[in-house]
């Protein structure tokens, strides 16, 4: 196992340094000029010159990109004279719009985004096995077909007309919750939970949605195993056959799935939190794309690469402990 985790996170290191130098070549070799954006309309020249300096493009194209890598595990000294400036580890480059560090800024975000997936998530899982598991079990009943209708019928709606329909029916009509802005944590935890409450709901009804469907058809095919068979014929309990020998196999797909979309959760839910207003990752990287704000859009390119890549290896090591089978 050691072994096997040591061969992965080298897989891991080459797979981020391959999604960086493509993201890198994106936004630095394109025909856009990143120092005339930097430097705004209404720029002489020689400011243009000096910009190109500090951000070192005035250097060959190999220097650039290994500065920009090495600079993302070590740090890196940006400019020189009394344009020099020292970008601390790790260095992610300075946002164009209001000259702080793009590190800085994604980790001032990433506790609201991380809220807002991880509650969700809990959520769309809950719901979305429930159901699918029930299905399965009530297959080709009344049950079963209201739940994939329903569950349908939920995949088909845009997570911007959900989240509307809840700010009308909940906010402005029932008056149930208060209009979501983001509270810490730690300050007031039940400010926290109803702040984040309709976000939750509006990412966890398409996802649920989704998650009923993949949980239905996984376990009608591992109800339908051998060994569900035996265990059934030695007389085991019902619900130890459904969750320990049937629920525990059948939810290798689910955790494929839920690593990639937890992943891309974390580095921001673009249109929820423009929605909402909540102020995460997603939304700072709608208004780096509105403004052209190059540093921020790959940064939040590169943290969102990173934890997908990150939430497939942990996916593969759970693999082993949902389902002994996979340890042979």
């Amino acid at each position: 196992m050691t072994v096997y985790i040591g061969r992965r996170l080298l897989g891991v290191i080459g797979v981020l340094i391959a999604i960086a130098a493509v993201t890198f070549t994106i936004f630095y070799v394109l025909p856009s000029d990143p120092a005339a954006a930097a430097c705004g309309k209404s720029c002489s020249t020689e400011r243009l010159t000096a910009i190109r300096a500090h951000m070192g493009l005035d250097q060959p194209l190999w220097r650039q990109f290994a500065d920009f890598t090495t600079g993302i595990f070590t740090g890196r000294t940006m400019g020189s004279g009394q344009y020099e400036l020292h970008c601390d580890f790790p260095c992610l480059g300075y946002s164009y719009e209001n000259s702080e560090a793009v590190w800085g800024l994604l980790m001032d975000r990433l506790p609201v985004s991380a809220s807002l997936a991880l509650g969700a998530a809990v959520l769309w899982l809950v719901l979305g096995l429930t159901a699918g598991v029930t299905a399965a079990l009530r297959k080709d009943t009344l049950t079963d077909r209201t739940l994939m209708v329903g569950a349908v019928a939920a995949a088909s709606l845009p997570v911007y007309f959900t989240s509307v329909m809840l700010i009308y029916g909940l906010i402005r009509v029932a008056g149930l919750l208060p209009y979501p802005k983001y509270v810490e944590f730690t300050s007031d935890p039940l400010a926290w939970a109803s702040n984040l409450l309709l976000p939750w709901l509006a990412l966890a009804i398409l996802y649920a949605a989704m998650y009923a469907r993949q949980s239905r058809s996984s376990m009608i095919e591992t109800m339908a195993e051998p060994y569900i068979r035996t265990a059934r014929a030695k007389g085991l309990p019902r619900r130890t056959v459904v969750v320990k020998h049937g629920l525990r196999a059948g939810m290798t797909p689910i955790l494929t799935i839920f690593g990639m979309d937890l992943g891309g959760l974390l580095a921001g839910a673009v249109i929820t939190e423009s929605i909402f207003g909540i102020p995460g990752i997603g939304r700072l990287f709608y208004g780096a794309l509105s403004t052209g704000d190059q540093p921020v859009i790959l940064g939040v390119t590169l943290l969102a690469a990173t934890f997908i890549v990150v939430a497939n290896l942990a996916v593969d090591l759970l693999y082993a402990v949902v389902d002994p089978r996979v340890r042979y």
